[in-house]
């Protein structure tokens, strides 16, 4: 029955995977290429939907081929799954109230803390550069306005 089931959900989803890349690259077939010097819009998502698909077939391949069923996360990673989820949903909701560069320090302390990186020195700086990059980036070079909410 585990053999099954793996089969089923697995197999499946790199079966999708396949169809999906063949899909994209058929459809961005016909937007047309244009050239190297001038590519037109479907050049991108052609050689995109092309490597998905490439790389599900392989994965699809060595899915069938496999012998033994392990599970694909245990206790500990889907526990860590799970909390990256949470966190990711709670910036993605906190972001227009509090601000998008607060938000992502705080969703990258987060991260850092969920992925055991000891301290809080070591992930603060790294949640404090990634905010810093992500205010000069948008913010400063590329004047793209972010959400400052009450903060900013």
């Amino acid at each position: 029955m585990g053999n099954a089931a793996r089969f089923r959900v697995e197999t499946c989803f790199d079966f999708l995977l396949f169809v999906l890349g063949i899909v994209i690259a058929v459809v961005s077939w016909g937007y047309g290429f244009g050239s190297f010097a001038r590519p037109g819009p479907g050049l991108y998502p052609f050689f995109i939907g092309a490597a998905i698909a490439v790389f599900a077939f392989f994965v699809l391949i060595a899915e069938l081929r496999s012998d033994t069923a392990k599970p694909v996360l245990d206790a500990k990673g889907a526990v860590t799954l799970v909390l990256m989820t949470v966190t990711f949903c709670l910036w993605i909701l906190a972001m227009p109230l509090l601000g998008y560069v607060f938000v992502t320090l705080l969703a990258a302390y987060a991260f850092c803390k969920i992925m055991k990186l000891e301290g809080w020195w070591k992930p603060l700086t790294v949640s404090g550069g990634t905010a810093l990059f992500i205010y000069l980036l948008f913010d400063f070079w590329l004047y793209i306005d972010l959400p400052r909410g009450i903060l900013g």
